[in-house]
């Protein structure tokens, strides 16, 4: 067997066992067969969130289960098709196994990065707050580019993206727009994104064709379920209603039902205005709590803390991200030094690289101050 083969396998071997341990490998049939038998209990559906969740959680684990049993025979299979083949003198055969277990190397690689995902709230779902910064109708253009980009990779993940509520600019883009992403570590994936990310580009808006650099903020905190217990006192929000326009003026609502919800204690304010009044209402209580439960997670990791304040203001010195379009192509995290001249790409949503780097690299704070100036 070629060297370079026999170290696919070994770092196959290596994913697995981190796979393993992440699952839990040794009671991971036993827990199955505990959800099998609470899906077979007549009473679950009375309780439909509950057993929507239940049948989730079932799933990945099955989905788990399955995959790390068909990367541990694949690579078995091949291995054994490789000595056969070298035996017989069928080189043929012997590529093909290679080709194979080379593929796996891969899938595996992804697996492991995937199996990182084990924080408390990684596999939830996820809101996405998006606000312009530094530099007016630049940095409302610039927000709007970002809205499309986390879009386009969520809709490429599968998951579905629901508007919440949304300003636009005044001239062009939006001032600000919140997301609900929801699917199977939406949060996990997303988190690595909270931060300010910074544009240098010809501006389309200057006749003078001059280069521009622009700042949005973006912040991520997960969308809290029922396993997450978070009390609001009453007497600590102010709730109000407003009537407002829908995104880009395409409508205007005729009620008041625009909901904005204000939390004395800590001065977070969420607001809804893409739904009926009752529907804005719920939504921006979850997401006062979600924001609150974020707080939370903050003070237990002071990494995250760090980007939770560095994305409060979008400005230099805070940026996480710098995508650069002149002179030259360029999107460096300046976290990992993760780059690619592939801006398009990445505008298109093509995120995986710069997401897998950071959480590869067990980091999401701001990005470094003496972040060079590519410009």
């Amino acid at each position: 067997m070629r060297a370079e083969t026999q170290a696919n396998i070994e770092k196959i071997q290596n994913s697995l066992t981190l796979l393993g341990q992440r699952m839990d490998i040794e009671t991971a049939p036993h827990r199955l067969e505990e959800f099998n038998a609470m899906v077979e209990d007549p009473n679950l559906w009375n309780d439909q969130e509950k057993a929507q969740k239940l049948m989730r959680d079932r799933q990945v684990l099955v989905d788990k289960l399955k995959t790390y049993e068909a990367i541990k025979q694949g690579v078995e299979d091949n291995a054994e098709l490789i000595e056969l083949g070298e035996m017989e003198g069928d080189d043929e055969v012997v590529a093909e196994a290679e080709a194979a277990i080379a593929a796996l190397v891969e899938e595996a690689a992804a697996k492991e990065l995937e199996a990182l995902l084990d924080g408390e709230a990684d596999a939830n779902d996820t809101f996405l707050e998006i606000n312009s910064g530094a530099g007016g109708t630049e940095s409302c253009d610039w927000a709007s580019m970002l809205a499309r980009m986390y879009t386009r990779w969520a809709e490429k993940q599968g998951y579905d993206v629901d508007l919440q509520s949304f300003s636009p600019g005044e001239e062009a883009g939006i001032k600000s727009a919140v997301y609900k992403i929801s699917g199977h570590n939406a949060y996990g994936w997303m988190k690595s994104e909270s931060g300010v990310h910074r544009l240098v580009r010809i501006s389309p808006f200057d006749s003078a064709a001059k280069r521009h650099t622009s700042f949005t903020s973006v912040k991520v905190y997960p969308v809290v379920d029922d396993n997450i217990e978070i009390e609001v006192n009453p007497s600590d929000i102010r709730i109000d209603t407003y009537r407002s326009s829908g995104a880009g003026g395409q409508h205007v609502n005729t009620t008041d039902s625009a909901v904005r919800i204000t939390h004395h204690p800590t001065g977070i304010v969420v607001t809804s205005s893409e739904k009926s009044q009752h529907q804005n209402r719920d939504i921006a209580m979850k997401a006062l709590k979600s924001r609150l439960y974020q707080m939370e997670l903050d003070k237990r990791s002071a990494l995250v803390n760090e980007v939770h304040e560095a994305a409060g203001d979008a400005g230099w010195g805070n940026q996480i991200r710098s995508y650069v379009l002149q002179p030259y192509q360029m999107v460096k995290d300046l976290r990992t030094s993760y780059e690619t001249s592939d801006t398009q790409g990445v505008l298109d949503g093509n995120l995986d690289g710069l997401m897998a780097s950071v959480l590869a690299h067990g980091v999401s704070g701001k990005g470094r101050a003496e972040a060079q100036s590519e410009d």
